[in-house]
């Protein structure tokens, strides 16, 4: 399939080179001329906007960092909107559901369909092909792009709605940021008291406290402190205040999201948005007076 690729950062990258690696057709674009070459070699065509790729294919996929990133990729003057042969645009980012029906209600005046469609799992993930993709949308274009979207991971249709998938992803990654807080509380309590972190980590994920901070980031960012997971704090805590203004919107009042997202900003605050978020132990450590790694 002729697919359109804007967006090669961290997690689009992999995710495009894989779409070339299955076969398709390839046009992308990315602002960074060094991303745009890389995947050049790889096979892709270049387009110099996102109004040209849409010229281009028919259906569009974007990973973007922010909101407005997406807004403007997706609407902007010269977006995808734009586009005399665009006829659907999948957006891989974590935009909140509000953001996302903005965007469908836009696209849809063009007669342009909108996938939602977030994914999780990480660079990791993205270049292994194991993402969890989460898409809403109409049934039959999920339908037709599900061989394309396999190529990248799971895939799981959430529903016609639009903003879904988006709801669905803001949950996950609560429980994601909550996990690795979480974790981060008890070890560093742990070597508080003389316990040694590495054993902790064994002992919690053969028992009930297993999740995904103690079973993947804990072995291969913390304990070595290397904190090269590969996800940026910004991102992290632009998904909590996602998360956070979601469920305001519903009415919902959820005290464990909220101190979270309190934690998050502590993060944030002191380490900084490039950051890995994995580096979120290091305030906790800090007020506790430890530090938790191997021994010397």
């Amino acid at each position: 399939m002729d697919i359109g690729f804007i967006g090669l950062g961290k997690m689009g990258f992999p995710m495009a080179r894989r779409l070339i690696e299955a076969g398709h057709r390839l046009v992308a674009f990315d602002q960074r001329r060094e991303a745009m070459a890389a995947l050049a070699a790889l096979g892709a065509e270049a387009a110099a906007s996102p109004k040209d790729v849409a010229d281009r294919v028919e259906t569009v996929l974007a990973s973007l960092p922010s909101l407005q990133a997406s807004l403007e990729v997706a609407t902007g003057a010269d977006g995808v909107i734009a586009g005399q042969r665009v006829k659907r645009f999948v957006d891989l980012s974590t935009i909140g559901s509000r953001m996302a029906v903005r965007i469908h209600d836009l696209l849809s005046r063009r007669g342009i369909v909108q996938l939602d469609s977030p994914v999780s799992g990480g660079v990791g993930g993205a270049e292994k092909g194991t993402l969890a993709v989460m898409v809403s949308g109409p049934r039959a274009e999920f339908d037709a792009l599900k061989p394309v979207l396999d190529v990248i991971g799971k895939v799981f249709f959430i529903g016609e709605k639009p903003g879904s998938a988006q709801t669905m992803k803001l949950a996950n990654n609560f429980l994601s940021a909550t996990a690795i807080v979480a974790t981060s509380e008890a070890v560093v309590m742990g070597v508080k008291a003389g316990l040694d972190p590495a054993v902790m980590i064994e002992v919690i994920n053969a028992g009930s406290g297993i999740n995904s901070a103690s079973r993947d980031k804990f072995p291969k960012s913390v304990l070595p402190r290397s904190f090269d997971f590969g996800f940026a704090t910004g991102l992290m805590v632009k998904d909590v205040r996602l998360c956070l203004e979601e469920a305001k919107s519903l009415g919902l009042s959820l005290d464990v999201a909220e101190a979270v997202g309190k934690l998050w900003e502590t993060v944030i605050a002191e380490m900084g948005a490039e950051s890995d978020f994995t580096a979120a132990i290091q305030p906790i450590e800090r007020r506790a007076g430890v530090v938790v790694g191997a021994k010397s």
